[in-house]
């Protein structure tokens, strides 16, 4: 099979949507999950437009109006496997790094999450192209958010001037992601703990 294939929209179900049309959130919900039901248990080579609409009770036809392709599908229902990180709010560095934290130890702490973000690293030697997309659309978003806080922090001086930004943005997400590999549960407070320890050493003195 191609490398992410993308698989084109056969001539009778080109069913552009209307302009002003709503689309349906309920449909759209069911997609998504059954994408991503479908991922979990088969890979990317069990997902198709035809075992998606089939496991979401859908026509072939509403998938595509709203996904060109089996990739942008993919990317889409992928996505849920991070929850969305909050807003920073500008007032804290700290406050606002416990905040993404906490969220993205919600999700490690989650094994259906965990499982299948590890096929997804398992499928990018056959699927290169899906995992950059997931890696530019998913992940680098997420980290650009961290080190915005981080930076802000150094303008503002509440850190160093001379503090390595990515360094400490992969301080922090690694903390994360080493509890979610290799501890199970959320304890209270580590967010907390996390950012505290590396604030120790990122702190204007």
């Amino acid at each position: 099979m191609a490398e992410a294939e993308v698989l084109p929209i056969p001539a009778g179900e080109q069913c552009a949507r209307r302009p002003g049309r709503p689309r349906s959130e309920r449909a759209e919900r069911a997609i998504l999950d059954a994408a991503l039901e479908l991922f979990g248990e088969h890979g990317v080579d069990g997902v198709s437009m035809e075992t998606v609409a089939a496991r979401a009770g859908v026509g072939k036809a509403t998938i595509y109006r709203r996904w060109p392709g089996k990739e942008e599908l993919l990317l889409d229902a992928l996505a849920q496997l991070r929850s969305p990180l909050p807003e920073p709010r500008g007032e804290s560095v700290r406050e606002d790094l416990v905040a993404m934290l906490a969220v993205m130890l919600r999700d490690a702490a989650d094994p259906a999450r965990t499982r299948r973000y590890a096929l997804l690293l398992g499928e990018g030697d056959k699927y290169p192209r899906l995992l950059r997309r997931y890696k530019e659309t998913v992940l680098e978003p997420r980290q650009e958010m961290i080190s915005s806080v981080l930076r802000r922090g150094v303008a503002s001086g509440e850190l160093r001037p001379d503090a390595d930004v990515e360094v400490a943005m992969y301080m922090l997400t690694g903390a994360v992601m080493a509890r979610g590999k290799h501890a199970e549960g959320n304890p209270a407070g580590f967010a907390e703990r996390v950012v505290d320890e590396a604030l120790l050493g990122l702190r204007a003195r």
